[in-house]
């Protein structure tokens, strides 16, 4: 099975503490992890659930975005990678809703600037794109897999503050999804090299820079 880079404990062994007040094995100075905010609650914890709002929020978002994607698109293997995400991302959701329960917290989400807008640049590359090309294609994998690398940092994030907070079963659930989004965007690399980008390159004209090189040599010669 594939393993996450993300299990990797940079700068320490996985669960190993170090006390308040003391420094690290590298001389850095670690913050008391039972800091608390003026109403009693965990620092950490607030941003943690802050972050799984945020993600909830984002995968909701993805599942509005993903049959609009799916239906812009031209050729049926990038239509099939959109359909089988489409239905990934819906076990996202509930998975997220099993790691609320797992914390006793309500899931709900906060919405999230960062998913609006990158849907909102799939939608509007499908406008400025013409339907039934493979540049419209190469275009949408790459709005995918910006959608794909913002979920990557979300979660491979939320593993190691789960696995900081000592919260095992909860980083093993977050980090399930992590390599199902790793995966997801390998494959949309492997579709983009394997057959759109070859075919998009076919598509039009020559371009524009070859036919200014082609008047910088006719210039030169004269």
């Amino acid at each position: 099975m594939k393993q996450s880079s993300t299990k990797k404990n940079v700068g320490g062994t996985r669960g190993q503490k170090t006390p308040a007040g003391t420094a690290d094995s590298n001389g850095h100075h670690r913050v008391n992890s039972r800091n608390k905010e003026p109403n009693g609650g965990s620092l950490l914890e607030k941003f943690f659930v802050d972050q799984l709002k945020d993600i909830y929020y984002a995968e909701q978002k993805i599942v509005q975005s993903l049959p609009k994607m799916k239906e812009a698109a031209t050729t049926e293997g990038l239509k099939d990678a959109f359909e089988d995400h489409l239905h990934q991302t819906e076990r996202h959701v509930q998975r997220l809703e099993k790691v609320f329960r797992m914390i006793s917290q309500k899931p709900e989400g906060k919405k999230c600037e960062a998913i609006e807008g990158i849907t909102r640049e799939a939608e509007q590359i499908i406008t400025e794109t013409t339907a039934g090309t493979m540049t419209r294609d190469a275009a949408l994998v790459i709005a995918a897999q910006k959608v794909e690398h913002y979920e990557i940092a979300t979660y491979g994030g939320l593993v190691q503050l789960a696995i900081t907070m000592g919260l095992e079963r909860v980083a093993d659930t977050l980090d399930k999804t992590l390599m199902e989004e790793e995966d997801t965007d390998q494959l949309l690399t492997d579709i983009a090299e394997n057959e759109i980008n070859l075919c998009a390159e076919q598509e039009g004209n020559q371009y524009s820079w070859q036919k200014e090189g082609l008047r910088e040599e006719v210039s030169m010669q004269n």
